[in-house]
């Protein structure tokens, strides 16, 4: 049965966000293995490629396995894979290690993704799902921005940006401990015949194959971005990697602010609308960044960007459960598979490697921002229902 909201009970939940956080910790990593093993754009793109590939795999899957152990179950088993994967790096430093490491970051990260945005459901009422979803978003904007400052202070004042890993274990490991000794409902089942056949049958709404491929393109855009805009900084405005990678810093900033704001929005407006005005937003911040290249200007849009992104997200995910609520394991793990767009970030490598210019990949993600005027349409649709 369903139980309402307890500070008690959404905190650690809440917290699991902060643990999705470190994912995009692979966007500095790396700009640091690229100047490290002195690779080229396409090899070091690779590593996010390591990370989001297994959302393709493993998305679909982990929606079944939790109508068996339950959600809390399920984040609790993600969680463990993830501290594995920050033990990794501290046996060898080398690429194929890294490779290892992230893969087991990107398992752990798709079964938490797919897993902790429905347990949310089972702490918070329905009417307050996107602003809660939105908060979550905040929560991991958090750690996305802290990440590459803590591997810059790492680097610079401690000679071993690697010094990220053992901090991240450490934190991985009270989160699940916080979560483990929390009481919370066992949700109630959905239909037990569930199949990978099934959970794809979803696609043939017309609703949740756009909301798909939304998610693919909002994740791409975002990991794109935390991939090239250090490369994109360094080459527009002559500046070293460890400052360059700042650029990273400011981009989750804006995200935070923007979560942040967007969880008292989203409470009070019709998301929808939210929705439509961020891609705007969005898409004049993408041109402000390809026609300007002075640092403070080009800071300046890279917030806007950031800004305008925020709460994408959680937008389309809230719209997407709510389509078909009774299915909302299913819903979760096929809208998780989406964030396999993550890999964009190796397309982006080839692209820039053959233009020459980190203009090409951001040409590239402007293009896949300007689907979001249609799903906007989707969205005025739908509320009107």
């Amino acid at each position: 049965m369903k139980e309402k909201s307890s500070i008690a009970k959404i905190l650690p939940v809440m917290f699991g966000f902060f643990i999705m956080g470190f994912v995009d910790v692979v966007g500095i990593a790396t700009n640091y293995v690229k100047s490290d093993f002195q690779l080229s754009d396409t090899l070091a793109n690779i590593l996010p490629v390591m990370v989001f590939a297994w959302f393709l795999v493993f998305s679909v899957p982990t929606g079944l396995l939790m109508n068996k152990i339950g959600r809390k179950n399920t984040v609790l088993l993600s969680m463990a894979i993830t501290f594995l994967a920050m033990l990794v790096p501290l046996i060898s430093y080398n690429f194929t290690v890294i490779l290892v490491a992230f893969a087991f970051l990107g398992i752990g990260n798709t079964i938490i993704q797919v897993a902790l945005n429905p347990l949310l459901t089972n702490v918070v009422s329905g009417e307050k799902l996107a602003s809660s979803l939105t908060l979550g978003q905040f929560v991991k904007a958090i750690a996305a921005f802290l990440g590459p400052i803590i591997a810059g202070f790492a680097a610079g004042s401690l000679g071993n940006w690697k010094l990220i890993f053992p901090l991240y274990a450490g934190i991985t490991l009270i989160s699940t401990l916080w979560l483990w000794m929390t009481s919370i409902d066992k949700e109630e089942q959905e239909e037990k015949n569930v199949s990978v056949i099934g959970c794809f049958s979803l696609l043939k709404d017309k609703y949740i194959l756009a909301f798909f491929i939304g998610i693919l393109l909002v994740v791409g855009i975002d990991v794109g971005l935390n991939v090239t805009i250090p490369k994109y900084l360094m080459e527009r405005c002559s500046i070293p990697l460890d400052q360059a990678a700042l650029g990273i810093s400011l981009y989750f900033v804006a995200r935070t602010v923007g979560t942040f704001l967007g969880a008292i929005i989203l409470a009070k407006y019709a998301p929808g609308k939210i929705f439509i005005y961020s891609v705007i937003l969005g898409i004049l911040g993408f041109v402000g960044m390809l026609v300007v290249s002075n640092l403070v200007l080009l800071s300046v849009f890279i917030f806007i960007v950031g800004f305008a992104c925020a709460n994408l997200f959680s937008i389309i995910f809230s719209y997407a459960l709510k389509r078909q609520p009774e299915r909302a394991n299913e819903v979760s793990g096929l809208m998780i598979m989406g964030v396999s767009g993550g890999a964009i970030a190796l397309f982006l490598g080839v692209v820039s490697d053959a233009v020459g210019s980190q203009i090409g990949g951001v040409i590239v993600l402007l293009v896949c921002l300007l689907y979001f005027l249609y799903l906007g349409n989707l969205f005025a649709k739908s509320d009107k229902k």
